[in-house]
């Protein structure tokens, strides 16, 4: 049915109306039951969550914490958190600062809530994540895409282009490093500009760090919490997914000034009305005992990132920018001019599921999106089939 149709008739709102189709989402529902497919297409892994984790929201199933509970998460959960992130950041980060959610996207969502309304805008740096700009879509907020700059040494944040996309309707800069899709890492310098335009121009930060420890340079990656006031603009959105293995359960946070804790307990009343408790317990767990899974997650990105960068580094058909955080290798393809049809081939072809770069953006285009935090001969058999594909496209053949 067309959005006409559905505007008029059944009158669905403008703002429902804006959400665009996930093009990532796309790709993997055409393919997602291909056998033998290969698919380094979504953000996530291969291995499913560990026991010591699934096992602690089995405990308490078992244990009858299947009430309702605390809108902002229990409170064992929340001091969990700010023990994690103090120790990350070294600093003495408060539990009244974190807001347990239904996953990062969540939080995401209620961020662009409390920092926008229909009419403003919120400036997005792209390549980047599709949910961004379709959370301020939904939001009936307009994004802004300020392309990155690609050189030689890989992306860089365009300050000046950002600067210049501030308007008296801006609201927002929505920072996502390390990046998905492209690897990027923000620098202290790059970061400390941001920081500045948001204070100048009285701009919230939405700041999303979820792969701060995928980072390939040694320790953590820059965070704004190096940087930052007590009294800055800046929401953070965190989840569980990636580095505890977590991605189909649903559980992340968002951090914001203490300030903010009735409104955003309200915003999680009237849209979950609270995260379910078993949840909750494996956070905990996650949190607490998890700290050998994360490094053997990293561990196992910097390896395949290193054997990627190696395999595809000497094609000639290829633009390989070298991500320093992440877990994607976000490379372009001479001469392609539709991504998007090409991820649909790739299926079909060779076998091999990966997301096109128009998904994330008009600066995407000609690019395709790589997951690389899986096992290792599945990155071997996608470095064969991907060459292989390319190299029959090179050759002429269809």
């Amino acid at each position: 049915m067309s959005a006409t149709e559905l505007s008029s008739h059944w009158r669905v709102s403008a703002p429902a109306l804006a959400a665009p189709t996930s093009g990532i989402v796309d790709v993997f529902n055409y393919g997602r039951d291909k056998p033998g497919l290969v698919p380094l297409w979504v953000g996530e892994g291969d291995r499913p969550t560990p026991a010591f984790i699934h096992e602690a929201a089995q405990k308490s199933l078992a244990d009858g914490e299947t009430f309702y509970t605390y809108q902002r998460g229990i409170p064992p959960l929340r001091e969990a958190i700010a023990a994690y992130m103090s120790g990350l950041y070294g600093q003495t980060l408060s539990p009244e600062r974190f807001f347990v959610t239904i996953g990062g996207m969540h939080a995401l969502l209620m961020a662009f809530r409390i920092a926008t309304g229909p009419g403003d805008e919120v400036i997005v740096p792209t390549p980047a994540w599709p949910n961004f700009v379709g959370a301020t879509a939904v939001n009936g907020a307009r994004p802004v895409e300020v392309p990155m700059r690609l050189d030689a040494e890989g992306y860089r944040l365009d300050i000046d282009a950002v600067a210049a996309a501030i308007t008296p309707s801006t609201r927002a800069i929505c920072i996502n490093s390390p990046s998905n899709p492209t690897g990027w890492t923000a620098t202290r310098a790059e970061q400390i500009a941001v920081l500045e335009l948001a204070r100048r121009h009285k701009l919230w930060i939405i700041a999303d760090e979820i792969y701060g420890r995928f980072f390939y340079e040694g320790g953590r990656a820059p965070s704004f919490h190096d940087i930052m006031a007590a009294d800055d603009r800046i929401m953070f959105v965190q989840t569980f997914s990636k580095n505890w293995a977590m991605t189909g359960l649903r559980l992340g946070w968002l951090e914001a000034p203490p300030a903010l804790g009735q409104v955003i307990e309200n915003l999680i009343q009237y849209s979950t009305s609270g995260v379910p408790v078993p949840l909750q317990r494996a956070g905990i767990a996650a949190l607490t005992k998890g700290e050998a899974l994360v490094a053997e997650l990293i561990d196992q990105a910097r390896a395949n990132r290193a054997l990627l960068l190696e395999a595809l580094g000497g094609h000639n058909s290829l633009i390989l920018p070298r991500p320093t955080g992440a877990f994607y290798l976000f490379f372009g393809v001479r001469g392609l001019p539709d991504s998007r049809e090409a991820a649909f081939r790739l299926i079909d072809e060779a076998n091999l599921g990966l997301a096109p770069g128009s998904a994330f953006g008009a600066a995407g285009e000609g690019f395709m999106r790589l997951c690389y935090l899986r096992k290792r001969e599945h990155i071997d058999e996608a470095v064969q089939r991907l060459t292989g594909w390319l190299g029959q496209r090179d050759a002429g053949r269809p």
